[in-house]
């Protein structure tokens, strides 16, 4: 295996780990912007009402998200396993 193809299946898991991560991150920190709106503008200082919404968001982004997020985390594994002899060789 060369040094060239390490590097190209390393660059191609962080890309699949960013769009893996990127919906489930989003809406956290919309739900994180939209709290601190309210706190600011109601000027209640609570710290710990801004982390039923953001587990909240997160949970519906998984339930939402679910499914292509096994997709792509399917179609790279696949993808590692079809080439297995390719990289050996």
């Amino acid at each position: 295996m060369s040094q060239t193809l390490v590097i190209e299946i390393g660059r191609k898991a962080l890309l699949v780990t960013i769009q893996v991560a990127a919906p489930m991150l989003l809406l956290g920190m919309l739900a994180g912007l939209i709290v601190s709106i309210f706190q600011a503008t109601t000027q209640i200082q609570e710290q710990t009402l801004s982390f039923i919404p953001k587990i909240l968001a997160v949970l519906v982004a998984l339930m939402v998200f679910g499914p292509w997020v096994l997709n792509v985390l399917l179609d790279f594994v696949g993808e590692l396993f079809i080439n297995i002899p390719s990289y050996i060789g």
